[in-house]
């Protein structure tokens, strides 16, 4: 047996317990080499590169399944291994390159010469039952890219993180910018429209994950107090998945924030679908993104934004699993598909222990190459980077062609041998834009306050999400993976030049002229982007 992944010990505050019962149902997932994803990884590039002559040509759901099939022979392999065992596996994506097996903890313990074991997190309580090992045959090494759950931990994150709630009633107003943040404020800081002819052929997706709904009565209070300009049966449509389920007895602080701020925001231009994925059963963001890239890898009429507020740390994982998910965004990404993500809320420290901290901790999904990470600014004369605000390099992911100039523009600014060893500046950095991060919401009938890239990450899918209602009804395509485009009219954006995000002992990182790692290219300005679009 070949030792496909192992570490040493349980990241964060995990603590190892006894052993997992042998009867426990794991469902695992193999994630299997897939046939030709360099060919997929330069079509992306080909389609979504400003002047490329394939710019805008993106590919169809057929053809990007072709590309990332798995060969007949892994399937057979895998297969045979399974058999072996007295298990069969199920397809558990459209292409056919993620397997799934549901099997007991004795069954996954001799399968995979593993040790599961329940691990308790000691900062919330959370138990899970993971192993520190895992092994597969030799032989199969060249068809498996990784199996999980298995060394891949829940992160206590569930999603960017909001705090300072304070409640009043919703009827209650503001009479200034500053704050608390407003959609008009939005609309106003970046010149979003409100006056576009309302369509249907562009489409917002929010992905909501961990048990998270969004309340149609909230919506409507917040409606009517900051777009009283809406019909008042504006709403938003669902699609539910995985056991989901959106509890209108119980709305989450994220779905509540992504949804009226979206609504709020591109309403009556664009309708908002809630993409909800998953029941609340611990926080698992390994597997609800998993089962989010199945869902809408599947569907044939996907939104062309999709906005997820949810991170977690990439020392959560391994190198194979994220490249795995990674491998799945590239693929919505030559689909023309814009994903933003938030950077996180818990700047370089990442919510560790600060005397444990040795690198920065970077988050995914927002590291993975293929998204649009979105970072956080606070004021407007003028806006800096928040100093909680997620950002900096990817440990495992090297920069995109897109990215490598401006990050060796950024490198020329930071001192000799700082924070030596905490960051890579040969791999992929992020966010690539940002936006204001405190917010107002309803929740409950009460309105609330907070701060969160959670904000951050909808408004900005909500500017992509006007620009390309625009371009579908001007016969153009839509801009869908976003990040050659930014790289390439980084003047469509405030640049944001002070602020910094402290943290592991050190000054984190500061903002500077033109791209850096805390609040990406800047803020959006709608007007230019529109310009810089071709409109």
């Amino acid at each position: 047996m070949h030792v496909h992944h192992r570490r040493a010990t349980a990241p964060g505050s995990y603590v190892q317990g006894g052993a997992a019962p042998d009867d426990q149902v794991l469902n695992l997932k193999f994630a299997l080499t897939q046939n030709d994803v360099s060919t997929l990884h330069q079509k992306v590039a080909d389609v979504s590169t400003p002047g490329n002559a394939e710019y805008g040509q993106h590919l169809s759901k057929e053809e990007v399944e072709k590309l990332v099939a798995p060969s007949p022979d892994s399937v057979q392999a895998v297969n045979e291994w399974l058999s072996s065992h007295n298990l069969t596996s199920t397809s558990s994506s459209p292409a056919g390159d993620v397997r799934a097996v549901s099997l007991t903890v004795k069954q996954a313990n001799a399968l995979l010469d593993a040790d599961y074991s329940i691990f308790t997190d000691q900062q919330t309580g959370v138990k899970t039952i993971r192993t520190l090992s895992y092994s597969i045959p030799a032989d199969l090494k060249s068809h498996v890219l990784t199996v999980y759950p298995t060394t891949q931990f829940p992160s206590p994150h569930k999603n960017s993180q909001v705090t300072a709630f304070k409640s009043k009633r919703a009827e209650d107003t503001e009479t200034s910018c500053s704050t608390p943040f407003t959609p008009p404020c939005a609309q106003s800081l970046y010149s979003i429209p409100s006056n576009i002819p309302a369509q249907t052929t562009s489409r917002l997706g929010v992905a909501a994950f961990v048990g998270e709904s969004a309340s149609y009565s909230d919506l409507k209070a917040f409606l009517a107090k900051y777009r009283p300009d809406l019909p008042s049966s504006t709403n938003f449509s669902t699609e539910l998945s995985e056991g989901a389920v959106n509890d209108q007895s119980n709305p989450g602080l994220e779905g509540s924030l992504d949804i009226q701020w979206t609504v709020s925001l591109v309403s009556p231009t664009v309708p908002v679908t809630f993409i909800d994925v998953g029941e609340n059963g611990g926080g698992d963001l390994f597997t609800d993104l998993q089962e989010f890239l199945s869902v809408t890898l599947n569907d044939t009429d996907l939104p062309q934004v999709l906005s997820i507020s949810y991170t977690l740390p990439e020392a959560f994982s391994d190198e194979a699993t994220l490249t795995s998910l990674c491998n799945g965004f590239s693929q919505l990404a030559a689909r023309g598909i814009s994903v933003l993500v938030a950077s996180g809320d818990a700047g370089v420290l990442g919510g560790e222990n600060s005397s444990m901290c040795r690198r920065f901790v970077t988050e995914f999904p927002a590291s993975c190459p293929y998204v649009t990470g979105v970072g956080g600014t606070i004021g407007q004369g003028p806006e800096v980077a928040w100093n909680s605000t997620g950002g900096g390099f990817s440990v495992y992911f090297p920069a995109p062609s897109w990215q490598t100039s401006s990050i060796a523009s950024f490198s020329q600014s930071i001192p000799a041998n700082y924070s030596t060893g905490r960051f890579n500046l040969s791999n992929r950095g992020y966010p690539d834009v940002s936006a204001r991060m405190d917010f107002v919401e309803v929740r409950n009938g009460s309105l609330q306050t907070g701060v969160g890239t959670s904000l951050s990450t909808p408004i900005v899918a909500s500017v992509i999400s006007l620009l390309n209602a625009e371009l579908i009804a001007a016969g153009k395509s839509p801009l869908g993976f976003l990040n050659p485009f930014i790289y390439a009219n980084q003047d469509a954006f405030t640049d944001i030049v002070s602020g910094s995000n402290p943290g592991c002992n050190s000054d984190g990182f500061t903002a500077t002229k033109g791209w850096d790692p805390i609040s990406g290219a800047g803020t959006p300005v709608y007007t230019k982007l529109k310009a810089a679009a071709g409109l």
